[in-house]
């Protein structure tokens, strides 16, 4: 028999195979060549067939296939520890949004994927699945510490770090697709954030373009209780219909936490072939819940398991997070049966490259495949003794005993990264120095902004959220009262959902210390005969607009959060200090118009005495606004509006 040359023979290991058979070497060895797997099985049978460039000899070693992180967000191994302890919300919105405004751009992009990766690597990560800013940079990244991934750019209905609408995010994503296509290790990907920090129009272009280039979407779905009751509030459906009637699952969906999905819709993700990455340790962090995915898992769905970022982890140790994920299953449901140390090792690795449509390269130890290997040690004390009499125990010395640290060796795509716990690709002690460069860098941002006016929102506004950052307004004093259906009814229009209210706004003024605005609003919703149906409370913080004049209207582009008032006004009068503050008295008669496919606000309002006609649309979307203000001329003219009427402010400096 002719010897087969070859580049790397891992030799008298444990093989693990994760293969279809779940075939177990327990004296074995793998054959590499290039960047693939050309044989496994048996050391005896293996060793007399090739020849090997390099051998790898791995006594009292586990020789598994590289375990698969299916959910991160790389470069947020910079963030790690920097508010813990929060609601999500308020760590999201409070803390971690201002500071990757600030601080996130490429060189940030880089130099934290390239931190994630020297920590993945030490625990035997060889895949994993991104979701954050700057995705370029990121695949820079990946491709400089050798590693596989899934990274996809994030989009979002607001202004984000590396973009100041979804448009753009739209434009930058395809050109990143596009740069990253069929590149051995890297695979681009759609990451429309989350359905609450998306349009539907948004969903329907990300879906699209996923589609046109055949690459996956990476979304986070259903992670908290209140995702979900904020869906069924708005769109009256929980969020997976809300994204399916959109086109989202028409793609190849990687979907992030599912927490709190109900049975139908785990069916839908398992009927469209969508991936779950279960992230156990940030779910319990962030008190979000606990996934019920060994139900997934018998309803037929692919699960794979992910750390998350590490800044809401804050580790992304995946020997950690496999452990804790059967254990949470067993402990939450009562019964110790539930996900066994085989089927967890199967989701960190087979079954995490299924969820993320990668089976095909990645995941076991198969000939043909990839060459994306983790070697562990496997006689350290921690793991004694180790008991013969069943093949399988393997799985549970791997899941409950073994530790990250315990990763000697790491190949991926077959070349070497990490040789008995030394990294090859990446120097650590640089990382480190300017990893501890931009914490002071931030830590000194974060002090500055302890008077912050968000900041002292977050601090007792658990709901408080982003608006639109576009609004298109115009308002018109006329010479005489009428009624808003009728002024409608006379342009040929029909108005819908019309209301009566009067509201009273309070609106606080910082002078210098801040040029945002804060507003206090009690709305008085009346019935047709004038009596008081409900009174809704709210706080908006409106941040200074950038004006842009058109004929007819303006376009204010501003940041702007609300939250729903929890406290009266002489509490926040009281709690804010504010150096100023005006108020406003409206009588308003409301209701909307579609035109143009479009919706409008239109409001008949009576302040101090006089009467405006008031037409107003907002939007996430700069293209969208410009579209906006041309229907707006339109809607002035259908009213017979004179333009040397128009007024284009806001009331509060109407009436100062």
């Amino acid at each position: 028999m002719s010897v087969q040359q070859i580049d790397i023979l891992l030799t008298n290991g444990y093989v693990v195979t994760m293969d279809g058979a779940m075939r177990l070497y327990p004296q074995g060895s793998v054959a590499i060549k290039d960047n693939t797997i050309v044989a496994v099985g048996p050391t005896a049978d293996l060793n007399g067939q090739y020849e090997a460039t390099t051998v790898i000899d791995c006594q009292n070693c586990i020789i598994s296939p590289g375990l698969i992180n299916a959910h991160t967000h790389a470069p947020m191994s910079l963030l790690r520890g920097l508010a813990d302890d929060l609601r999500l919300d308020v760590w999201l919105y409070g803390y971690m949004m201002p500071v990757e405004r600030e601080f996130v751009n490429q060189d940030f992009c880089y130099t934290g994927t390239l931190l994630a990766c020297a920590e993945m690597l030490r625990s035997g990560v060889t895949t994993f699945c991104d979701m954050y800013y700057n995705e370029a940079e990121v695949a820079r990244a990946t491709v400089k510490a050798g590693m596989r991934a899934i990274l996809g750019q994030t989009i979002l209905k607001f202004p984000s770090p590396d973009a100041t609408s979804y448009d753009d995010s739209l434009d930058y994503c395809r050109r990143f697709i596009q740069d990253w296509l069929n590149h051995p290790l890297i695979v681009p990907a759609v990451a429309p954030h989350a359905p609450y920090t998306a349009t539907p129009d948004m969903v329907r272009a990300c879906a699209a373009l996923a589609i046109e280039f055949d690459v996956p979407i990476h979304i986070h779905i259903a992670e908290t209780t209140f995702e979900q009751q904020g869906s069924i509030e708005q769109y009256g459906m929980t969020v997976v219909p809300w994204v399916e009637q959109y086109g989202l699952f028409k793609a190849k969906v990687i979907a992030a936490h599912c927490v709190h999905l109900e049975e139908n819709e785990m069916r839908t993700l398992y009927a469209t072939g969508t991936g779950v990455a279960h992230c156990p340790s940030s779910n319990l962090k962030l008190a979000s819940g606990v996934a019920p995915i060994q139900k997934m898992i018998d309803l037929g769905l692919h699960v794979g398991i992910g750390t998350d970022g590490a800044a809401s982890n804050n580790d992304l140790d995946m020997f950690e997070e496999t452990r804790l994920a059967a254990f949470l299953q067993k402990g939450i449901f009562g019964d110790p049966t539930l996900l066994p140390a085989k089927t967890a090792w199967q989701l960190a690795t087979i079954e995490g490259a299924k969820a993320l449509h990668l089976s095909h390269l990645t995941g076991s130890l198969e000939v043909g495949k990839r060459a994306d290997i983790a070697i562990i040690s496997s006689n350290q004390p921690h793991q004694l003794p180790y008991f013969h009499r069943d093949p399988e125990a393997v799985y549970a010395r791997l899941v409950y005993a073994t530790k990250a640290t315990d990763v000697r060796d790491v190949l991926v795509d077959g070349k070497i990264l990490m040789r008995d716990r030394q990294l090859l690709t990446l120097n650590e002690t640089e990382l480190l120095a300017q990893s501890a460069q931009t914490a002071r860098r931030i830590d000194a941002f974060l002090t500055a902004r302890e008077d912050n006016i968000l900041s002292k929102l977050l601090a007792i506004s658990a709901d408080f959220i982003p608006q639109e950052s576009f609004e298109i307004q115009v308002k018109v004093q006329l010479p005489q009262a009428d009624t808003l259906i009728n002024m409608v009814k006379e342009s040929g229009l029909q108005l819908e959902r019309p209301s009566r209210r009067d509201q009273y706004d309070t609106m606080f003024f910082f002078g210098e210390q801040s040029p945002e605005r804060l507003r206090f609003r009690e709305d008085e919703l009346k019935d047709a005969q004038g009596e008081l149906k409900e009174t809704f409370y709210t706080m908006t913080l409106m941040g200074p607009a950038v004006e842009s004049e058109f004929d007819n209207s303006i376009m204010l582009t501003r940041v702007r959060f609300t939250a729903t008032a929890r406290h009266s006004v002489r509490f926040y009068r009281e709690y804010f200090r504010p150096q100023s503050e005006r108020e406003v008295v409206k009588n308003r008669q409301r209701g909307h118009l579609n035109y143009g496919n479009t919706d409008f606000a239109i409001n008949l309002d009576r302040v101090d005495g006089k009467i405006y006609l008031e037409i107003k649309s907002r939007t996430w979307s700069a293209k969208d606004a410009t579209h906006k203000a041309g229907l707006i001329g339109e809607l002035l003219q259908k009213f017979k509006v004179k333009t040397e009427n128009l007024f284009k402010a806001e009331y509060v400096d109407l009436v100062a």
